[in-house]
């Protein structure tokens, strides 16, 4: 029989090395993904590989140095077979809800509201179970149709 103080140190151990499992299951795996470097209408990561109900987290930067009126940008996850442009075309209206339109709220996987120059924001969520192409996009007017959008590819 082990001592209490081997118990502890093998559970110390573990702990340090990242490998106990808390409560509501592993970490989540974290994500960065960058919009604005540079000023450019573009996220610095336009695909994201996941297993099918992996806890993810993506921590979202504006990098733009210009003013959130202008230049604003959020991350949102749609659901498998949505369509980004058409979801940024209802979306450009929507300022005063961050350009998050509630009529299309059963499309949102996950969202990150929108920030201004220098703000991160978070969401941790499960991917989907179903393996397949979930697309993610800025929705503030005209960026995605300039191409700021991406894809979370659910793979077993």
């Amino acid at each position: 029989m082990k001592s209490p103080f081997a118990l502890f140190c093998v559970v110390a151990a573990a702990m340090l090395a990242g490998s106990v499992v808390g409560a509501d299951g592993p970490a989540p795996r974290v994500v960065k993904v960058r919009a604005g470097v540079e000023n450019a209408m573009k996220f610095d990561v336009t695909s994201i590989s996941a297993a099918p109900g992996e806890a993810l987290k993506v921590v979202f930067t504006n990098a733009s140095s210009l003013p959130k009126e202008v230049m604003g940008h959020n991350w949102v996850l749609l659901a498998k077979g949505s369509d980004p442009v058409a979801f940024a075309t209802a979306a450009a209206p929507e300022a005063a809800s961050g350009y998050i339109p509630a009529k299309l709220k059963d499309k949102i996987v996950a969202y990150v509201a929108l920030l201004g120059p220098g703000e991160t924001g978070e969401v941790t969520f499960q991917a989907p179970s179903e393996p397949g192409e979930y697309p993610f996009l800025c929705s503030f007017p005209a960026h995605c149709l300039t191409g700021m959008k991406g894809t979370l590819v659910v793979r077993k």
